[in-house]
C-alpha cells in the first residue's frame, strides 16, 4: 500500500475528536465485512473479495476507527492516469460528521500520489446523499448503468479531475509568501 500511511495522515486531520483513519489490514477483514453485510444487505461483497482487493497492488485501502470499532471503510483502484473507487462506507450511526469526505479524501490524496489525474465511481441512482457529497467534490454525472446493482436499481457513473495540493510561493530566502485577496 505505497504512500497509504501518508495519505491517511493527511486526511485525518478533517476527523471529529476520537476518529482514526488508518490503513486496512488483513485483521480488519471479518469487521469490514460485518460492517459491509449491515450498510448493503441486497448487494454486500463476498468475504473473499475484500480480502482479493486488499491483496492487489493497484489497489489501496483504508478503515475509519472510533475506539478501535471500525465504523467506515473506503478502497481505490489505480492505474494511472485514471483511479476508481471500489467502496466507502460509514456505519449509519456515524453519518452527517464528515466522515465520508474524510474518506473520499484520502482515496484522492491517494490517487494523485499514484499518478492518477481523474478518479472515477459507481454510486446508486436512488442515494441522492452520497451524490451530493461527490458533486462537491468535484464529479459529474457522466453515465448511468441501467440496472447495475440489480433489478431497478441504476448506477451512475460520475467522475472527477484530480487537482493535486499546490505548494506555497515561496521567497528567495524560503518564507512562504501569503497571497492576500
Amino acid at each position: 500500500m505505497t504512500g497509504g500511511h501518508a495519505a491517511a495522515v493527511g486526511a485525518a486531520s478533517s476527523l471529529p475528536a476520537g476518529y482514526a483513519l488508518r490503513p486496512m489490514q488483513p485483521g480488519d477483514l471479518e469487521d469490514v465485512y460485518a460492517l459491509e453485510a449491515v450498510l448493503f444487505p441486497e448487494d454486500a461483497w463476498p468475504r473473499h473479495m475484500f480480502h482479493e482487493e486488499l491483496t492487489h497492488p493497484t489497489r489501496q485501502y483504508w478503515v475509519l476507527t472510533r475506539d478501535r470499532e471500525i465504523v467506515g471503510y473506503a478502497g481505490m483502484m489505480s492505474i494511472p492516469p485514471v483511479a476508481d473507487v471500489q467502496t466507502i462506507a460509514v456505519a449509519k450511526d456515524h453519518e452527517g460528521k464528515g466522515l465520508g469526505s474524510a474518506l473520499l479524501r484520502v482515496l484522492h490524496e491517494a490517487a494523485i500520489r499514484s499518478g492518477a489525474t481523474e478518479m472515477m465511481l459507481e454510486v446508486r441512482a436512488d442515494n441522492p446523499r452520497a451524490q451530493e457529497l461527490y458533486r462537491h467534490f468535484g464529479y459529474h454525472h457522466i453515465h448511468t448503468r441501467a440496472h447495475y446493482y440489480g433489478p431497478g436499481h441504476d448506477a451512475l457513473i460520475m467522475r472527477c479531475e484530480l487537482v493535486p495540493a499546490k505548494e506555497p510561493t515561496r521567497s528567495a530566502d524560503g518564507r512562504t509568501i501569503h497571497e492576500h485577496r
